[in-house]
């Protein structure tokens, strides 16, 4: 069963050149950053470009549920009538996140050091994801957690009524663990410390700055040592969502596998803590081009072309560039199936504990389309058969993962025979256009039985 509904059987048939300009959706990451801090500043937080997709609206609802006034204006655009910091209101339901990973983690986050208790739950997937590499350091502000065997969900979260700041090491690179410390930071009193190793995306860091918050982040021997001071008051912002790069990707990847292609993503986000997959696929030989490069609301952006690349290479992968493209790697082992050579992806072991363990289902995946993959527990290397070579002819398992699902119906494209997924339900999380943005580029995308 799909996340929401019925499975969705989807076949991509190959197809003609891909052209013209790919509208992507806002970026998720901001999207729900923006809805939960718009509610925690006092007044009134205007949003342009907000994601619609269903993680970001189950966390429009949740923050609803907290006491927040967050309305639909249309066309994207959304107010949200803060509360204030630590001015969350008990939840009279249980929050149900749906699939989405943030919303829960960074709403854990906020309301750790809240003295109300609210209890979380979701769909199939998310009920399976674990959840103590949050709750562990939220235990330390004194929040107390409460849930199935494994630090899984449902679960409820008993608030520290008298929170304590907290100094935290991130023992695994996640800017959701991340970005949870420091949410529950901000109704804590005195500073809170995250130090984390490798770098991850800093959209917190950059958000919480443009709402008002004291935030410093210094690299030292240790790390990235962020210092946040607690208990501002947050004020109201308006904010204009550049689109996302993870959904960028989809159209991206293919039009550079997909012969004839030229392809324009307009307004794409560019954080350096999240364009690792660009930087990838030009190593690897693509023809990919930044055109108006630009700052938006903080964060660097610009228009992406992408054309076909017949002769990709396969490249070793830095694994320091792991967390600004750990969503990426699946499409991106759908780019190495029609490059020469092998892809070799290392540092990659948070893959296994995403919506699914995504090794695992890419690598089945590819394999059922003909193409060699070896795998290892935190590595994985896709060895190409080249442009027009790829096999294709499998139906794959999405495992209820919007990002599994896309990837397949992406390799599909420039496939001998045509790719199917059992269930494309889940591309509703967070990119609910995927259908008709790729049909209009000139995609061939079936839904089976119809």
């Amino acid at each position: 069963m799909s996340a929401h509904g019925s499975p969705i059987p989807m076949t991509s048939h190959a197809c003609g050149p891909l052209s013209g300009e790919a509208l992507v959706p806002g970026d998720k990451s901001i999207s729900h950053r923006a809805l939960i801090l718009g509610a925690l500043a006092v007044g009134e937080t205007r949003i342009s470009g907000l994601l619609e997709g269903e993680d970001v609206l189950d966390t429009a609802k949740a923050m609803r549920a907290f006491g927040a006034e967050v309305t639909d204006l249309g066309g994207g655009n959304w107010s949200v009538h803060g509360v204030g910091v630590g001015g969350f209101a008990e939840p009279e339901q249980v929050i149900d996140c749906g699939n989405s990973g943030t919303g829960v983690r960074l709403i854990m986050g906020v309301m750790a050091t809240t003295g109300i208790t609210a209890t979380f739950t979701g769909d199939a997937s998310l009920n399976k994801r674990p959840m103590a590499r949050v709750t562990d350091p939220l235990a330390l502000f004194g929040a107390v957690a409460v849930g199935r065997a494994g630090g899984r969900l449902p679960m409820t979260i008993v608030g520290a009524a008298d929170p304590v700041p907290v100094r935290y090491e991130v023992p695994v690179p996640s800017a959701q663990v991340k970005s949870a410390v420091l949410f529950a930071g901000l109704n804590a009193p005195g500073k809170t410390v995250v130090i984390e190793k490798e770098a991850t995306r800093d959209h917190t860091e950059r958000m919480l700055a443009g709402f008002g918050a004291e935030i410093s982040t210094e690299v030292s021997d240790a790390g990235r040592v962020i210092t946040l001071t607690g208990q501002p008051e947050l004020k109201p912002q308006t904010i204009a969502v550049p689109r996302d790069p993870s959904s960028a990707a989809f159209p991206v990847c293919a039009a550079i596998i997909t012969p004839g292609s030229d392809v324009l993503v307009p307004n794409i986000g560019l954080n350096p803590t999240r364009a690792g997959l660009f930087t990838t696929l030009r190593e690897m030989g693509a023809d990919l081009t930044y055109e108006n490069e630009r700052q938006e609301g903080g964060e660097p952006v610009a228009d992406l072309r992408a054309r076909f690349s017949p002769d990709l290479k396969g490249i070793e992968v830095d694994p320091a560039r792991a967390a600004s493209m750990i969503d990426e790697y699946p499409v991106l082992s759908v780019v190495a199936s029609f490059a020469t050579g092998q892809t070799v992806m290392r540092g990659v072991k948070e893959l296994r504990v995403k919506e699914s363990d995504r090794i695992d289902a890419m690598a089945k995946g590819l394999r059922a389309n003909g193409v060699t993959v070896d795998e290892g527990e935190d590595w994985w290397i896709v060895t190409g058969l080249g442009h027009g070579n790829v096999p294709g002819g499998a139906t794959c398992a999405s495992h209820l993962d919007h990002r599994i699902a896309m990837s397949f119906m992406v390799m599909g494209m420039a496939t001998q025979a045509p790719v199917s997924v059992d269930d494309g339900a889940p591309i509703a999380t967070s990119f609910p256009v995927f259908e008709p943005l790729m049909a209009g580029l000139g995609a061939r995308l079936t839904r089976d039985g119809n």
